[in-house]
């Protein structure tokens, strides 16, 4: 893969084969999770395969802060003295960075310390929307200061109330929040949800000790309850896999190999639609780790290429990280991808429904830009063009994939953004790229 003379650039030549097998680097949603816990827990939690990217070492830092001791080893290994249930306050903000589940999930572990705290991020997370966890959190009896909706987040912590929250827009970090409030609270708090999330809080909570009750719609936990340390590996991440399944799922003699995958239910949706795309997955040595399970997944492309779906509804907020990629090899599908009910993707790092239209468009795609979705019609071949990332990791890796297969040369501008989650990602995709 060529690379152009800037650091913040890269040059993506077409690929004849994706062909290998990978271990990946720890899923970021269980990090953030065992990081935070970890830090108001009592006893000495280890960690092995951590995830790599700056949003979780976000995490580690804040909880460092708070009064948690972190040691930070190599291939991944963390270990984290908690705090035993009392964070200290800080004389400084308390720096997310780009992480908008840190910023959402320790609002909710913040609220119930009778304590002040302050919450910072850098310009991106200063765009994203916070109301939706200062609300309930205010209604359990936290003071939750923001700005016109925004970080910065002041939190004026105190004892809680326990609260029955029905969630208005399906949020695994707006669920987290709550849990995490009441965890330390006394009585039962009930969250309530349309659509199931992501269910890594639960087990993770489960994993550090506290029990968690689970409905088919709903999550609840009694309070206060005192976590214990844990010894755990995070799984691959999903998430992160996307990019390289997709990418393999484009070329009829790809062969590609993941190992330690992490294959939770609530998000392995992605190898469903894969596979209803005609894409052959196949899951080999699954097995439960901390609640969570895991397995060694092998993807091959069809011969006669990928056909086309449909993603809407409940399959939508399942699968919202792993839209835009889907979007980016639309084109490439004999069908076309049809996207819809994923307003959320509007209010991630970037817009990401206008930045898939706009550089798909610079591609040479037809595609059709909703409000909550995207059409984006099969049967076109793109050719290279530069890529805006809007500064958002998942954009530049999306197109990274589309640029695989357009002609020509693709230049993908903000491709630091990608180390945001995955900062590997780039000597990865090499290792297993034919030209």
């Amino acid at each position: 893969m060529s690379v152009t003379e800037t650091a913040t650039e890269r040059l993506i030549s077409p690929a004849r084969n994706i062909l290998g097998s990978l271990r990946l680097p720890g899923d970021k949603s269980i990090s953030h999770r065992y990081a935070l816990l970890g830090g108001l827990a009592t006893g000495t939690t280890r960690l092995g395969n951590f995830s790599t990217g700056a949003d979780c070492a976000s995490s580690l830092a804040c909880v460092e802060a708070l009064g948690a001791k972190v040691t930070r080893g190599e291939g991944g290994s963390i270990e984290i003295d908690g705090v035993g249930g009392r964070f200290r306050a800080t004389e400084k903000p308390l720096d997310c960075g780009n992480s908008g589940s840190t910023m959402r999930m320790l609002s909710g572990l913040l609220a119930a310390q009778q304590d002040s705290f302050t919450l910072i991020g850098d310009e991106s997370l200063s765009r994203r929307p916070m109301e939706r966890i200062r609300k309930p959190l205010a209604q359990m009896g936290a003071r939750i200061e923001l700005t016109e909706g925004h970080a910065p987040v002041t939190i004026l912590g105190a004892k809680l109330t326990a609260i029955d929250y029905t969630t208005p827009v399906p949020s695994a970090q707006v669920k987290s929040a709550i849990l995490f409030a009441g965890l330390q609270t006394d009585g039962r708090t009930t969250v309530r949800e349309s659509v199931r999330t992501r269910d890594h809080s639960e087990l993770a909570l489960r994993a550090y000790g506290a029990n968690v009750e689970r409905s088919l719609e709903s999550v609840s936990i009694e309070g206060p309850q005192q976590l214990q340390a844990i010894q755990a590996t995070v799984p691959g991440d999903i998430s992160s896999a996307a990019f390289f399944l997709c990418a393999a799922a484009l070329f009829p003699e790809s062969n590609l190999v993941f190992d330690g995958l992490g294959l939770n239910p609530t998000r392995a949706t992605l190898l469903d639609v894969l596979t209803a795309l005609d894409a052959h997955i196949g899951v080999l040595n699954l097995e439960e780790k901390a609640g969570e399970l895991v397995g060694t997944v092998q993807v091959n492309a069809p011969r006669d290429g990928l056909s086309g779906t449909t993603i809407s509804g409940a399959l939508a907020a399942q699968l919202i990280d792993e839209l835009p990629v889907l979007a980016a090899i639309g084109p490439y599908t004999k069908n076309g991808i049809r996207i819809r009910d994923a307003k959320e993707l509007r209010v991630k790092e970037s817009d990401r429904i206008a930045l898939v239209a706009e550089n798909l468009r610079a591609m040479g795609a037809e595609v059709v830009e909703f409000e909550d979705g995207l059409d984006v019609p099969g049967g076109q071949q793109l050719h290279g063009a530069e890529i805006n990332s809007g500064g958002d990791h998942r954009i530049a890796m999306a197109f990274t994939v589309a640029g695989l297969r357009a002609s020509g040369q693709t230049l993908i501008r903000g491709a630091e953004s990608a180390a945001i989650s995955f900062p590997e990602f780039f000597d990865l995709l090499e290792q297993v790229t034919e030209r």
